[in-house]
């Protein structure tokens, strides 16, 4: 069988839909051999590289809302801080290192002093998310190994050339923004993360030539923010993963 990479990409809460994509390859007996994530598909791969099943995951989104994963950052540079996040991913997972995955991982973030892409392959995961899922302007920079991190969105939103570059020999990648269109915000929250999200869809097409399929699940109906929708957006990944992934060749 073939050394199969998996390539989760950012889409603010349009990342349950990556838990249907996993609940699929569950069914179709799939061995993963390498999980890169950013944003909250960062998130995603951790748990999923530290053994947790679409079904435990699931469970852990449906219990999630703005409150679980932000707070008020006072006098720091973003709107918002994401450490709730990592409170929760320790809940989750333990104090666990990304080195020990049972899955080799590795999560994107931006150096936000220099643009430059950084691979985070070790270190502490929660730590690790955190940079990943900053959105600048939303979230507070992470402070990772004297660096201040931010999303990895900027830098590569479907990490599928990091995959590849851990040995994986066929790449699922998984883009949540292909089919993504954008209604009139509501919000200011809407307006950043829409303007985030305009810049990753247009880098999206150069970043996935080189994988062998990439699954992009439907989710044009739904906002990037509502935590409410997470139910149907595990749904739809699930059904839109289940009918292209059939007709890839991956055994």
């Amino acid at each position: 069988m073939k050394k199969i990479g998996l390539a989760l990409g950012g889409g603010a809460v349009l990342g349950a839909a990556h838990i249907g994509v996993l609940r699929v390859l569950e069914e179709m007996n799939i061995e993963v051999s390498v999980v890169t994530g950013t944003s909250i598909g960062a998130l995603v791969g951790a748990l999923y590289a530290f053994g947790n099943t679409s079904k435990n995951m699931e469970e852990i989104a449906l219990n999630l809302n703005w409150m679980n994963i932000a707070e008020i950052a006072i006098f720091e540079n973003g709107l918002l801080s994401n450490a709730k996040l990592g409170k929760l991913i320790v809940k989750s997972l333990g104090a666990k290192r990304i080195e020990d995955a049972e899955i080799p991982l590795a999560v994107i973030a931006t150096d936000i002093s220099n643009g430059e892409k950084v691979i985070l392959n070790k270190g502490p995961v929660a730590k690790a998310v955190m940079a990943s899922t900053c959105i600048p302007g939303v979230f507070s920079p992470v402070e990772f190994d004297e660096k201040l991190l931010v999303d990895g969105g900027i830098v590569e939103n479907i990490p599928i050339d990091t995959a590849k570059n851990m040995g994986a020999e066929y790449i699922i990648g998984v883009d949540l923004n292909a089919k993504k269109t954008y209604n009139k915000p509501n919000s200011i929250l809407d307006v950043i993360i829409n303007s985030f999200h305009f810049t990753l869809k247009a880098a999206a097409k150069y970043q996935t030539e080189e994988a062998d399929i990439v699954v992009t699940p439907d989710l044009s109906r739904f906002n990037m923010v509502s935590t409410d929708q997470i139910q149907d957006l595990i749904e739809q990944g699930y059904k839109d993963a289940k009918e292209q992934l059939k007709k890839a060749d991956l055994l």
